[in-house]
Order: C-alpha cells, then sequence, then structure tokens
C-alpha cells in the first residue's frame, strides 16, 4: 500500500490537481468516455461528488461532456488533449521514479519481484 501511495504522488510539477481528480483522469484514459454513473462507480464515490469533481476538471479545460449518443437523459465525459498530456506525464513520472527504484534493487530482489507479481495482480483482482 505505501508503494501505491508513493506512486500517486509522483505528479506533474506545477501540477494543482488533487489525487482524486488525477484519478479520474486516468480512469478516463484505460476506460474511455463514461457517463458520470459510470465514472462513480469506477472511483467509489457519489454520483453528486462525481459531478463536482467532473465540473472542476472541465473548467480546467481537462474533461469534455458531450449528450450520451442513445439516452439525452445521460451526460457523457472524456479527456480533452490537455488531459491526455497531463496523464502521459503523470505515468511517465512514475515510471521513472519506479525503474530508478527497482535499479537499486540486486538480482534476487528483482528475481522475488517477478516471482510475486502473479500473486499479487491475482490478489488486487479479488
Amino acid at each position: 500500500m505505501r508503494l501505491s501511495r508513493r506512486l500517486r504522488h509522483e505528479r506533474p510539477s506545477g501540477d494543482d490537481l488533487t489525487l482524486t481528480q488525477l484519478a479520474v483522469l486516468g480512469t478516463l484514459s484505460r476506460c474511455g468516455a463514461l457517463t458520470i454513473g459510470e465514472l462513480a462507480g469506477a472511483e467509489k464515490v457519489q454520483p453528486p461528488s462525481m459531478t463536482r469533481i467532473v465540473t472542476c476538471l472541465v473548467d480546467k479545460g481537462l474533461l469534455q461532456r458531450r449528450p450520451h449518443p442513445r439516452d439525452k437523459r445521460l451526460v457523457v465525459v472524456s479527456l480533452t488533449d490537455a488531459a491526455r498530456a497531463v496523464v502521459t506525464e503523470s505515468r511517465r513520472r512514475k515510471e521513472a521514479w519506479l525503474n530508478q527504484r527497482l535499479s537499486e534493487l540486486n538480482p534476487a530482489e528483482r528475481q522475488v519481484l517477478r516471482d510475486a507479481a502473479p500473486l499479487l495482480e491475482r490478489l488486487s483482482q479479488a
């Protein structure tokens, strides 16, 4: 858990986004456009809370809203090009940090991580 927390804090410099806002951008990057309800479910928050988060990100030019193609009562939220750049930079910094830490391990320690990776993945999916 500490590793996950540490990686979340590797962010682009000058970034004024909260960890929750970055998580929303990451979810939309992985899943594509989602309704507010779908996004709230993915982030495990209530739809009114997600609406406030999305409004803030729309105001920052990072998200765009459009009508749902089949149900005009719903709104679909997607990333802007600016948001894609933020997500790309955030991932680059996290990968650089993790690669640096991994390079500090000896071969036996790296092998332990390789062996444990499938088990950790299985646990995370449970």
